[in-house]
């Protein structure tokens, strides 16, 4: 590797890598503020893709209102890690990937690599299904041709980055605003009663189909690569490297990452009212797929519109999340193997990572079982939330390396409280669903397999958790 190789190893997301400069504005000056507002916009995409649609309207026809609760909730925990990532990226000017690049042995980053390939990966199929099935709805293309048709995003996104950061933010940006009108129009079409919206804030789970459900919704919420994708889109700012500078520019991204994901909290809700107003008050608990939705909505509110509203909205929240979840897949690439390739070709084989497994699901199980297929990869992704939420919290904890911006005590516990209640909820979800299928399952080699993937995945998490206090200073991620 050449020096300059070698520089830009280290550098996350080189070609756009403090391309906006926040140091020329004048202080306290609007044109400076908002100079750090974007990063926050390209996460919260990821907060409102087609995966959570599936999610949202699953738990909303189901169940009414009674997860909302879990919506908000699932929200504030967003806002917590996210503004972690930024902290992490801001004052290390590292993303998470490098920092645990430099922080644990080769053998574990390589499975935290896989990790993360995986979480993109089922991103991907939820955002290029999504896309697929709006594209459907709305032109009557075949699902397997609008799956392929994603290819093209890649494209897109190589013209949109041509034209810098800021542009490509003011894109999504855009793709965000079409998504809420959308549902705004159909929700005041809707008019849901505010007073048994409201009682949807108070916590319960009605079941175990309920739980499946919550933390389907908390997996789509909080996700694995926009941790990655957030502490190194903060990267793309310069700013002034002092005391005052950097303490501006994390009370600046914290102010970019409340109203983003606010904005992202509010579609997500509107989603699961619409379907609870809608569908569950009339008595259609059983739509639980995107396509059934779209099929009824004229004739529940009267209005063709509504539908057409509901499709649009679907393919600029699968167009919008499909870039960012290419970005993150750069990032993952680079921050865990230095390896840089032509960015054309990175790109598409992230794309294609998405793609194959899609036209894989939908050859082999038929275009019926995608909603079902959506929820799941929900699931999945809040499975790997640990894995990166873990080390994250260690990394923004550490006086050594943050300095005074290490995160304070009352901080640390809330991180932690939220990671022990994932892992808690994911653990119960798993031991359910294991033995239901252990149960009705007479293959000894599946079961065989599953309990040794369960084992090595407990197995790293408890490894993570413990390597700080059995070796730390040993490498340099965590004491340098």
């Amino acid at each position: 590797m050449s020096r300059h190789d070698e520089h830009h190893a280290h550098i996350s997301l080189s070609d756009v890598h403090q391309s906006v400069d926040t140091t020329t504005r004048k202080p306290g000056t609007w044109r400076k503020i908002l100079a750090f507002f974007g990063p926050a916009y390209m996460v919260s995409v990821g907060y409102m893709d087609p995966g959570n649609w599936a999610t949202d309207l699953a738990g909303g026809s189901q169940f009414g209102y009674s997860l909302l609760w879990v919506l908000l909730m699932s929200n504030l925990m967003a806002l917590l890690l996210q503004s972690l990532c930024a902290r992490l990226g801001i004052v290390r000017n590292r993303d998470l990937a490098q920092a645990n690049r430099e922080t644990y042995p080769k053998p574990v980053n390589f499975m935290l690599w896989v990790l993360a390939e995986i979480s993109i990966a089922a991103t991907d199929l939820a955002e290029v299904l999504g896309m697929a099935i709006g594209l459907q709805l709305l032109t009557g293309l075949p699902l397997i041709y609008g799956v392929l048709f994603t290819v093209l995003d890649t494209f897109l996104l190589m013209w949109l980055q041509r034209w810098g950061i800021r542009k490509l933010e003011a894109f999504v940006i855009g793709l965000i605003f079409i998504i809420g009108a959308a549902f705004v129009v159909q929700l005041f079409v809707a008019a849901p009663d505010l007073k048994e919206v409201a009682g949807g804030f108070v916590p319960g789970i009605p079941g175990q189909a309920a739980l499946y459900i919550a933390i389907g919704i908390i997996g789509a919420t909080v996700m694995p690569h926009n941790l990655y994708l957030h502490s190194a889109l903060v990267q793309t700012r310069k700013i002034e490297r002092t005391e005052q500078g950097i303490k501006k520019a994390l009370k600046f991204n914290f102010m970019d990452s409340a109203i983003a994901l606010n904005l992202a909290f509010l579609v997500n809700a509107g989603i699961l009212i619409l379907a609870a107003t809608v569908f569950h008050k009339a008595g259609r608990t059983d739509v639980v797929e995107i396509q059934q939705a779209y099929e009824l909505l004229p004739a529940a509110l009267g209005s063709k519109l509504a539908a057409s509203l509901f499709a649009i909205a679907l393919i600029a929240a699968g167009q919008s999340s499909t870039i960012t979840g290419t970005i993150a897949g750069q990032i993952v690439m680079e921050g865990y193997l230095h390896l840089r390739i032509n960015p054309l070709l990175r790109r598409l084989i992230t794309r294609l990572i998405a793609i194959i497994p899609a036209v894989i699901v939908i050859l082999v199980y038929g275009e019926k079982n995608v909603d079902s297929l959506l929820i799941f990869s929900q699931v999945l992704l809040s499975l790997q939330l640990g894995f990166a939420i873990i080390p994250l919290i260690y990394f923004v904890s550490n006086k050594q390396t943050m300095g005074q911006f290490a995160i304070k005590p009352f901080i640390q516990f809330l991180a932690w409280l939220i990671t022990a209640i994932l892992i808690f909820l994911n653990a119960s979800m798993v031991i359910n669903q294991l033995s239901d299928y252990f149960t009705e399952s007479n293959s000894w080699l599946a079961k065989t397999v599953i309990l040794i993937i369960a084992t090595g995945l407990s197995t790293l998490l408890l490894y993570i958790i413990l390597y700080p206090f059995l070796f730390a200073g040993k490498r340099g991620g965590l004491k340098q």
